[in-house]
């Protein structure tokens, strides 16, 4: 199988667990018959552990070999973002959202059989707001902003980038503590995509593919315009290789060269 294919597989496979992992966490602790709902009573604490649960998944998948392999980005925003700087070109971005859709449709069917009713009782995975469409834009779009951002300011340093699955798990932790009660906390257009694919809800899937988006062009439009020294490295949030499979592409090739390095003194 070509490095390309490989890759893309990869990214079936990453998205896939994480939608299927990320859903389960939530039925485990927010489902009205979970133990956990017992023993903690207090929401707040629930969503906390949610988002214990939902931060682990990503960085142990950005950590294993299916990470190293496509780079782990399991979220059509986030390789958009990469995208507008340099950092992939687009048949992989085609190959990507393709493989990232499929992952997480896959991941959520999961989700439905292996759950039954307890992920019924969670109304599947599926995100929907609680609050106005206008506030609930502007949040999915600041914390998916927030989320590239500090994704970009690790993988700009080769020292740093081994360190991005490990900033990314305590991120996403509060990320989804404190956006949850107003959004669902999806930040991923993928992450939403499947569970609503999957029971037939797509009321308000439109607003979690827009917020999203716009949220990461919006930070990669604005890192474009920092010093070539600050651009992304790397296409890959895995802790291993500075360099990912996508980041050999030509076009990202092209863009490491135009990086000028420090002289030696």
């Amino acid at each position: 199988m070509p490095p390309r294919w490989r890759a893309w597989a990869a990214e079936v496979a990453g998205t896939g667990l994480f939608v299927f992992g990320a859903l389960s966490g939530a039925a485990l602790v927010l489902s009205p018959a979970s133990a956990v709902r017992e023993l903690v009573p207090a929401q707040d604490t629930r969503l906390l552990i949610a988002g214990v649960l939902a931060g682990g998944c990503v960085a142990l998948i950005a950590a294993s070999p299916l990470g190293r392999l496509s780079g782990a980005h399991i979220n059509p925003a986030v390789t958009l973002a990469f995208a507008i700087v340099g950092r992939i070109g687009l048949v992989d971005v085609a190959g990507y959202l393709a493989a990232q859709l499929a992952g997480a449709v896959a991941g959520a069917a999961g989700f439905s059989l292996l759950w039954g009713s307890t992920a019924g009782s969670v109304g599947g995975g599926v995100t929907h707001p609680s609050v106005g469409t206008g506030p609930a834009l502007m949040i999915e779009a600041l914390a998916t902003g927030v989320l590239v951002a500090v994704v970009f300011s690790f993988v700009c340093r080769e020292r740093l980038a081994r360190f991005t699955p490990l900033v990314l798990w305590p991120l996403i932790t509060v990320l989804v503590w404190k956006v949850a009660p107003q959004t669902g906390a999806s930040l991923n257009p993928a992450r939403s995509a499947g569970p609503a694919m999957v029971g037939g809800d797509l009321a308000d899937l439109w607003l979690y593919f827009v917020a999203p988006v716009a949220g990461a062009v919006a930070v990669a439009l604005a890192w474009r315009l920092l010093d070539a020294r600050l651009q992304p490295r790397t296409a890959a949030l895995c802790a291993v290789t500075p360099v990912s499979p996508v980041a050999l592409h030509r076009s990202a090739a092209v863009a490491m060269a135009a990086i000028p390095r420090p002289r030696r003194t």
